[in-house]
């Protein structure tokens, strides 16, 4: 079957340089969960074509099938509860035999996963074994395929961490998963699904829980390695900005259907289908407020232009000064004090009503923490915090109530901060009663009227978490954070795991209550595009310190320090044609925080570079 044309000129869209045959070729793919009246098609009728040397990148929002794609062709969805019920999967292997994926036998499946098909899976903690050393998780799978013994095997397993670019290779093999990176630990599955050579690899979300920089690092490294092995890549993603840097045709699905194919140029330069417009339209692309010194909210199709969030008022509600949260490091039977990580390192900020503060870093760079020591979640050792000129530093009864009233705290992941045992309107009732705000029918209505509020409607409060989507379940965690009627709310990865489209309605709504309510927000994230979508100011953080802070127009567009040019700079651009050169990804790895007993950091003033933008001044050379 022919590659899909576009109506397009000739010679618009460049012609991708791929195999001749297809090397997968689905027809009709369509798979089922379940049995009877409670039977679901996940995946409708598909076709697909995915050639050697080719990347197609398979997009779409959560449930529409993308996933069961996957797993339906390396036949894992034999585990995972679903049949393929229609429809052939045709796979070439090296020595040219043509397979029939859906009706091979379980056996012939093993011996075709590693050698020929390997999966990277988005979470690299769950797919590693936690108790097994990084070398012989790659060790076994070399061993399992290529039949060599166990000093090759390892030999091969350090051939494959350099390969990967994880630097010295041979100490990495002796270490746990739990003591690498979330980067390093991706690079270890990429590892183990490549040390077969197979010839054809699917990556399903493999960037997503990663920081910028190091989903600039995992993709480079994947197409790298794309072309010195001449695979076939199958790429799973809700991210267009990485389907922009990394595919050479873009299929997108929704509700288990194909609904527009093509080349990735044309895709975002001309999509057809309403459904891929929505998707591109939702999508922040750093830049595009260069010229704004507001946020503005994301533009809603048949909706009024929106307007800049004037909406910072007063004095501080919130100052920060000092703020200084470490933890300490005990090994050995008896517990011995080896170490300290030093998470938050002299910390101070100031929040006012109506105001977006922005905290960016990489993973480990003190973000989570700085806002968990406001709250108490975490227990800071120094610093003093003030809630509208009160000083809630120490906790006592009356300061406790205050500061859990006045401050709340959004979660990245609305399943876990909810209990499945509690219907919706019971866990939004619950700061109100315990606040006692409210009592009798008053409470019911006005957990109705924060639904509304939030965009559900009253009769989602009898439902339970696991009978709404991840954006409403986000929306029912913010309307909890409201019940109490804070002035702060913390939003801690709030929008980090949804769908692109989902994630500028839940931007969108966090901007609406701020204009109506003038709630601040400490607005934690490692979405660049987002923060520039969403903040008045931003604080970039690294190991435990912020070495710069601004108004958002400023640090974002005139970055001084190298680690803030360096988070920008990995930003992938949802543009096909201004991908990434080689040389512009920073690959080093950002050091640990943890430092032997008093060796502390060294902390560099902040010098203001322009109004109300302060720079740390690290010496040249490097960071620390």
């Amino acid at each position: 079957m022919p590659l899909p044309t576009s109506s397009a000129p000739p010679g618009k869209y460049p012609s991708v340089s791929i195999g001749p045959a297809p090397l997968l070729e689905v027809r009709g793919l369509s798979v089922m969960f379940g049995s009877g009246l409670d039977s679901v098609r996940a995946v409708r009728a598909l076709d697909l074509d995915v050639r050697s040397g080719e990347t197609v990148a398979i997009v779409g929002e959560s449930g529409s099938g993308k996933s069961v794609t996957s797993l339906s062709i390396t036949r894992l969805i034999d585990h995972a509860g679903g049949r393929i019920v229609s429809g052939r999967i045709g796979f070439t292997d090296r020595d040219g035999h043509l397979h029939d994926l859906a009706t091979e036998t379980p056996e012939a499946m093993r011996r075709l996963r590693g050698p020929e098909l390997a999966m990277v899976f988005q979470e690299p903690m769950t797919s590693l074994n936690p108790v097994l050393r990084v070398g012989e998780q790659i060790a076994e799978a070399v061993m399992l395929h290529q039949n060599v013994g166990r000093d090759s095997a390892m030999a091969e397993a350090k051939r494959m961490l350099e390969r990967v670019r994880i630097p010295e290779a041979a100490r990495q093999l002796t270490r746990y998963p739990f003591q690498l990176s979330g980067g390093m630990r991706q690079r270890v599955m990429i590892a183990i699904a490549l040390s077969c050579r197979p010839r054809f690899l699917i990556a399903d979300e493999p960037t997503t829980a990663l920081d910028v920089t190091v989903q600039a690092q995992v993709l480079r490294l994947m197409a790298s390695l794309q072309r010195e092995l001449g695979m076939g890549l199958m790429f799973i993603t809700h991210d267009m900005g990485v389907v922009a840097e990394i595919a050479d045709r873009v299929v997108v699905m929704r509700n288990g259907e194909k609904v527009e194919e093509g080349v990735a140029e044309r895709i975002f330069d001309a999509p057809e289908h309403p459904y891929t417009q929505t998707l591109l339209a939702a999508v922040p692309a750093l830049g595009s407020l260069a010229a704004q010194n507001l946020p503005i909210p994301f533009e809603v199709p048949n909706a009024p232009k929106p307007r800049p969030q004037d909406t910072v008022r007063g004095a501080p509600v919130l100052e920060v000064r000092d703020l200084v949260t470490r933890f300490d490091v005990r090994r050995g039977l008896f517990g011995r004090l080896v170490g300290r990580i030093h998470a938050v390192e002299h910390v101070s900020f100031d929040l006012r009503p109506g105001e977006t503060l922005a905290v960016v870093g990489e993973s480990g760079c003190g973000k989570s923490t700085t806002g968990r020591s406001i709250i108490r979640l975490e227990q800071p050792q120094n610093g003093t915090i003030h809630l509208a000129g009160r000083d809630v530093t120490r906790l006592d009864g009356t300061t406790e109530k205050v500061l859990h009233r006045a401050v709340q705290y959004v979660f990245q992941d609305p399943f876990a901060s909810l209990d499945p045992r509690l219907t919706v309107g019971f866990s939004i009732a619950e700061p109100i009663r315990a606040h006692r705000l409210l009592t009798g029918a008053a409470v019911e209505q006005r957990v109705q009227a924060l639904l509304e509020q939030v965009g559900l409607s009253a009769r989602h409060a009898g439902r339970y978490p696991h009978e709404l989507s991840g954006g409403q379940r986000q929306r029912v965690c913010i309307a909890r954070a409201l019940a109490s009627e804070p002035r702060v709310i913390i939003a801690d990865e709030a929008v980090a795991a949804l769908d692109v489209s989902i994630r500028a309605q839940v931007v969108n709504l966090m901007m609406d209550l701020q204009a109506r309510l003038g709630v601040a927000y400490l607005f934690i994230s490692h979405d660049m595009a987002v923060v520039e979508r969403i903040a008045h100011r931003v604080a970039v953080m690294y190991l435990g310190q912020i070495v710069e802070i601004g108004p958002r127009q400023a640090v974002m567009g005139d970055p001084h320090h190298a680690y803030t040019r360096r988070l920008l700079q990995a930003v992938p651009v949802p543009d096909p044609r201004r991908r990434w050169r080689e040389q512009e990804v920073d690959d080093t790895e950002v050091p640990s925080p943890l430092r032997a007993i008093g060796d502390l950091p060294r902390l560099e003033p902040l010098v203001e570079v322009g109004p109300d933008h302060f720079v740390a001044r690290h010496r040249v050379g490097g960071l620390y």
